[in-house]
């Protein structure tokens, strides 16, 4: 077995942008191994082994030389692999849409192979018995390298100072501008024009659990099992099929519990592609683990922008328009196969939301930078994007000597206005900022800390009020991704399926992060059958069991995934109840299901339980009319087709204490009101919310990835790089507006990111109201003590 021949893809002429490659003819498994720097003489005996990586130390180099020789006598070596071997077996990426017209990224390979652009990117990787062994031999790689200009300024970048590809010609990823074009009329007939430059420090998930992957390759079926903390099994399968040359059929991708990923892990990752190519070139398992250290300079980061906003408003507070130019920084290339370009797009598509201006404009440049790369986290823009909108009307409220609270009332979405179309062209269909915004101030008493606030000013206590109004895209279409070419399902489905003993198993293509989707389909399932909770069994994330689906993305769990549930558990009970009436000999609209059992419909007198109607459905179908047949497995689509997304509102406040002298924020408390159609478990709903706000307070207080000039991370580890934890977090009250979709009989919509797209832009308004007597304001997130003071200074300068 030791000179079997190897399956591979190599690409063609025409790098593999996600379509079919080529295959070529298969090499020796020991010549090619050999000529990478190891030899493999027994591949009879598999066993587990396990990947490390060499990572550049460097931003941006030219990749020399890399010497194996004192890496590979190391104990327990099976081999060391450069990104020339790897590529023989995986094809590169190129990470664009279509519908995000002129993006443009160079391509990407699993591991680097001529240069390396950016601090962390894997160079080489060590295959050992053991985690251990491979780090050490890591540890001995010699390179040599080739230091390359560093771009780390995104408004370097945007100049072109140094372009970091050159067969792109400029680093501009992607560009857009929106333009009603009534906007120039309408700030030069405003009463007021305010405006104000906004920074986002960029950061990173710091998730639980780190990445990981443990990939199986049998080459006596041409298969691959991977065991992978991902969020979209069934987008993988498609990945590791295309990119490996395996039939997508010969792919299962399973995803267990995972320990959080809030978007972190939707992505490919050179890295475990690479670990998936290596097992396949190795014929045994390999598995790889990100440990903490390198999950900060890998796992991707998000949200550094640099943003110019500008309103317009009259006197008596109407706002006229908004007018707004991003800059926003990425890595090195567009992340595959979501890109780079959704968050900058959802910014230009989101700032204003809540409001019914008519006129806006808006300019955006994603810029490539030698930072390590960006792409899509919880509340993808939504932070950015109502920090903008809430920042700039609270300071609109102020030049007028207008109550914050009352300005937004005057100039929110009314409730009866729907559908609407709001001037960036995205449609909502049903909202209720109002009815949010009535209940908020009720909840929190907002004009009893308005009085409290002014009675402590006078004690040189300085208290501030923030508020936050807010919509959220959940439930997205295939106007996402699909209409982009990104074989992303929008759709999810799920089986349900009676067992003899009177179970119900549900087997959904959305998988389970820690959001708790499962209790809500096990939920959804029991009602829509008629048996109990503890009767139902979910299966998630596993492609070789559940139906297709795009798996847990876009706050579109309870939405989507939950609409099969409920279809499939609908048409499961009919089933159900047409075997009973054959087995009873009576007419199916008498008979309906009720705790684990046929009931009679009118006087709920038993009539079979479940368990006995399995038992005669599939052990004695002799015994039923012969024309008959059980049905009582039961699968079921869907997605939204009538809108692009399904709009949640709500709006959120925040209390602080700033102390002055030392910079200091104390959060008092925090309120949200959240409008996500039928609430199916409050529980989980509230605690979705909670998470959301602690991580949105994150990016406004602690989190973020500092870069040297070099392109250096100089922060990357939780001992420097600060996380929200629970001694600093205030109590979080939450309330509801149900407004449930009309698009799904279940009427949810989603929430998982309601809570970090609202509290950032609520902590800052909080901030800047405390700052207000001292006459001082802040801007670039996060708000540290150090900031804080020097906006303080900076007020006693200008007075």
């Amino acid at each position: 077995m030791g000179k079997a021949e190897l399956p591979l893809h190599a690409p063609g002429t025409q790098l593999d942008r996600g379509y079919i490659g080529q295959s070529v003819p298969r090499p020796n498994a020991q010549r090619l191994l050999q000529g990478r720097g190891a030899f493999i003489d027994d591949l009879r005996f598999p066993r587990l082994a396990h990947a490390a990586f060499f990572r550049s130390p460097y931003a941006h180099a030219r990749i020399k030389k890399l010497d194996f020789s004192i890496a590979l006598k190391q104990p327990g070596v099976i081999g060391i692999f450069d990104g020339r071997a790897v590529a023989e077996y995986c094809t590169p990426w190129v990470a664009v849409l279509a519908h995000l017209k002129g993006i443009k990224s160079p391509p990407q390979h699993a591991i680097a192979i001529e240069r390396a652009c950016w601090q962390g990117e894997a160079c080489a990787a060590v295959v050992a018995e053991s985690r251990s062994q491979a780090e050490d031999a890591v540890g001995l790689i010699e390179a040599e390298w080739e230091e390359l200009p560093v771009v780390v300024d995104m408004e370097a970048s945007l100049r072109g100072d140094v372009v970091i590809h050159e067969e792109l010609k400029d680093n501009v990823c992607f560009r857009r501008e929106l333009d009603t074009e009534g906007v120039a009329g309408a700030f030069s007939g405003a009463d007021l024009v305010v405006e104000d430059t906004f920074h986002f420090g960029r950061h990173t998930g710091a998730c639980l659990e780190g990445r990981a992957i443990l990939a199986d390759y049998n080459a006596g079926e041409h298969s691959l099992t991977v065991y992978h903390a991902t969020q979209a099994p069934h987008m993988m399968q498609d990945i590791f099929s295309r990119h490996l040359n395996i039939p997508e059929a010969n792919v299962r991708v399973i995803a267990k519990d995972v320990g959080g990923s809030f978007g972190i892990k939707v992505h490919v990752y050179p890295d475990e592609m690479a670990t998936a190519a290596l097992s396949v070139m190795l014929r045994r398992p390999v598995k790889f683990v990100a440990d903490r250290l390198e999950s900060f300079l890998s796992d991707i980061h998000c949200r550094e922008h640099r943003v110019r906003v500008r309103l317009a408003c009259m006197k008596s507070g109407e706002i006229l328009a908004f007018d707004l130019d991003d800059l926003t920084a990425l890595g090195p290339y567009s992340v595959y196969p979501r890109t780079s370009g959704i968050e900058g797009n959802q910014v230009v598509n989101l700032t204003g939301g809540p409001y019914k201006h008519r006129e806006y404009r808006a300019r955006m440049h994603a810029v490539f930078t030698n930072k390590n790369v960006t792409c899509q986290y919880r509340a993808v823009g939504h932070p950015i994007a109502v920090a903008l909108t809430e920042g700039i009307v609270d300071l609109a409220a102020q030049k007028l000597g207008m109550d914050p609270a009352e300005f937004r009332r005057r100039n929110l979405i009314a409730d009866d206005a729907y559908p609407y179309t709001f001037p960036s062209g995205i449609k909502f269909e049903k909202l209720s900022h109002h009815q949010c915004l009535d209940k908020l101030l009720d909840l929190m008493g907002y004009q009893k800390l308005r009085q409290e606030q002014d009675r402590l000013r006078r004690d040189r206590i300085y208290r501030g009020i923030g508020l936050a109004a807010m919509i959220e895209v959940t439930n997205p279409s295939p106007a996402f991704y699909g209409v982009g070419g990104a074989r992303i399902s929008a759709q999810d489905g799920a089986t349900l399926r009676l067992e003899p003993t009177g179970m119900v198993t549900v087997m959904c293509s959305v998988t389970e992060q820690g959001q708790g989707t499962e209790g809500i389909f096990a939920q959804i399932a029991a009602s829509a059958v008629g048996v109990s909770i503890e009767k139902v069994r979910v299966i998630t994330g596993d492609t070789g069991v559940t139906p297709y689906g795009g798996g847990t993305w876009a706050s579109r769990g309870a939405g989507i995934g939950g609409e099969a549930v409920l279809q499939a558990g609908r048409a499961l009970r009919a089933n159900i109840l047409e075997v009973a009436a054959a087995t009873l000999k009576l007419e199916r609209g008498l008979l309906d299901i009720v705790d684990n059992s046929v009931v009679d419909r009118l006087t709920l007198e038993t009539r079979m339980p479940l368990a006995e109607l399995g038992r005669v459905a599939y052990f004695r179908p002799d015994t039923l009319p012969p024309e008959f047949q059980s049905e009582l497995t039961v699968t079921r689509h869907y997605t939204p087709r009538q809108y692009a997304f399904t709009f949640t509102n709500g709006i959120q406040a925040s209390l602080v204490e700033v102390d002055p002298d030392t910079g200091f924020v104390k959060l008092l408390k925090h309120w949200c009101v959240e409008d996500s159609g039928t609430v199916v478990n409050p529980m989980l709903v509230d605690e979705q919310i909670r998470g959301g706000v602690v991580q949105g307070i994150g990016a406004a207080l602690y989190e973020e990835c500092l870069y040297g000039p070099d392109g250096q991370l100089l922060n990357g580890n939780l001992a420097d790089y600060l996380v929200p934890m629970a001694p600093e977090m205030p109590d979080i009250v939450c309330a509801h507006v149900e407004t449930p979709t009309r698009q799904s009989q279940l009427g949810a919509k989603g929430v998982g990111e309601a809570g970090t797209a609202g509290a950032p832009a609520a902590v800052m308004n909080a901030i800047n109201d405390a700052l207000a007597p001292l006459g001082a304001r802040v801007t670039r997130m996060p708000f540290t003590p150090e900031r804080i003071l020097d906006g303080i200074a900076r007020a006693r300068t200008r007075a």
